[in-house]
């Protein structure tokens, strides 16, 4: 029996399954209708959710740190918010399981990067970095490699935004 190893593999999938199979379960008339089967079958698929938002909330921080980076380029942190980008991002792809590669939502966690940054910008008096695309400017293999880089990460924002200006002209 496979199951222990796809929950050891992928949890994601397996509450999926799981879940599944509970609400199959649900509609024999010969089963008892003590369980909450729909209620049991949800909560096994939060299980999932809950990775998946997880691993959003780490690439949301990881991106976060890089627009802050980029954005105040001469503040003091400068070198804090670098390092803090490499931690979220080698704790990203531990969490990662492949069958997040099509609901990971990377508007969403683009939209959430640029929020946290904004906020942590403003305490040292700085703001966003202008013209950042609307959309999601790396693909997924580049944030979710390791090793990871930084650098590679940092230029390839700093040209969508350069694109994006030139564009508006």
């Amino acid at each position: 029996m496979d199951q222990p190893s796809l929950y050891d593999d992928d949890i994601v999938t397996w509450a999926e399954q799981q879940a599944s199979t509970l609400r199959e379960l649900a509609r024999r008339p010969d089963l008892s209708n003590i369980l909450d089967w729909e209620n049991v079958a949800e909560e096994i698929e939060s299980v999932g959710r809950s990775q998946i938002q997880a691993v959003e909330s780490l690439l949301a921080q990881t991106l976060g740190h890089l627009l802050k980076r980029l954005s105040a380029p001469d503040t003091l942190v400068v070198e804090h918010w670098r390092n803090e980008a490499g931690t979220f991002q080698i704790a990203a792809p531990a969490r990662y399981e492949r069958s997040m590669r099509q609901r990971l939502d990377w508007d969403k966690i683009w939209t959430l990067a640029q929020a946290q940054a904004r906020l942590g910008l403003t305490t040292y008096g700085d703001s966003l970095l202008p013209h950042l695309p609307p959309r999601y400017p790396l693909g997924p293999d580049e944030l979710l490699v390791t090793p990871f880089d930084v650098d590679a990460a940092l230029r390839t924002i700093a040209e969508s935004t350069i694109l994006k200006s030139a564009s508006k002209s």
